[in-house]
């Protein structure tokens, strides 16, 4: 009996609230707010069966539907991004049936590409025992490498997490930081997931680890209960906005006709 395909689930999670940039979806890029500029991408990639966009408020909520996407409401009240993603998977396959894979897709990264996309929802194709997937990318200078609000990620040579870290990983006692660089040993964590979908259902039920706690990254607390995360490697690079000035970047570079 031929398999029957796989069924895949984009959720958006996308607060109002922000300690550095509040109302950040909500913000403008280009002449669209950020949060549709995503919605946009995603639906366009063509990978997905359902896109949503998972929101605490009414006014992205409202953005959302009016531009002919979906968004769903879900508790102001998560700890983390994955346990919104696991409330709106809950609310999607009421609405829209079973999913089996659920790709958990920044809501500030605008210019996310299709390509990142299909790399993080690949190896559940190739791999039945592929748990969960993520990317990176080679760190090319040092001032990215040292830079503690970078996450870099080690992996073993089948390319399952070993750890990540806000340090400098792997650390190599006789050479220097230039020298790694240049032999291709560091790698920057890229923060975009896809879970199979019983794995999400598990790992949003775990409490917070000591590692995690220690490094305020949440993918240790699945590695420390012993899940597996494949990291697969992109060449394309990852612009997150956090902060205004993340945003005025982008605008930049859009209004510059860099391509991206």
């Amino acid at each position: 009996m031929e398999e029957r395909k796989k069924r895949v689930l984009g959720v958006i999670p996308a607060r109002f609230a922000s300690t550095r940039f509040e109302g950040k979806p909500l913000a403008k890029v280009g002449d669209t707010e950020m949060v549709i500029c995503v919605c946009k991408r995603v639906e366009e990639s063509g990978l997905f069966d359902k896109v949503i966009v998972a929101t605490d408020s009414r006014k992205i909520f409202d953005l959302v539907n009016k531009n002919n996407y979906t968004a769903v409401m879900t508790n102001e009240n998560h700890n983390c991004g994955t346990e919104r993603v696991d409330e709106a998977l809950n609310i999607a396959e009421k609405m829209f049936g079973e999913f089996d894979i659920v790709v958990n897709i920044q809501g500030d990264e605008p210019l996310i590409k299709k390509e990142q996309l299909q790399e993080v929802i690949n190896p559940f194709y190739n791999d039945s025992n592929v748990q969960i997937t993520t990317l990176c990318k080679m760190i090319e200078d040092a001032k990215t490498l040292i830079n503690p609000n970078v996450v870099k990620v080690v992996f073993n040579y089948n390319h399952y997490a070993l750890y990540f870290s806000r340090s400098v990983i792997p650390y190599d006692r006789n050479e220097t930081l230039e020298y790694g660089i240049a032999k291709g040993c560091y790698f920057k964590h890229i923060g975009l997931y896809a879970y199979k979908k019983n794995v999400l259902r598990e790992i949003v039920k775990l409490y917070a680890s000591r590692l995690e706690k220690m490094e305020s990254l949440e993918q240790l607390r699945w590695l420390e209960e012993g899940y597996k995360i494949k990291v697969e490697l992109t060449d394309f690079e990852s612009i997150g906005v956090d902060t205004p000035e993340d945003l005025e970047k982008i605008n930049n570079l859009l209004n510059n006709k860099i391509v991206y």
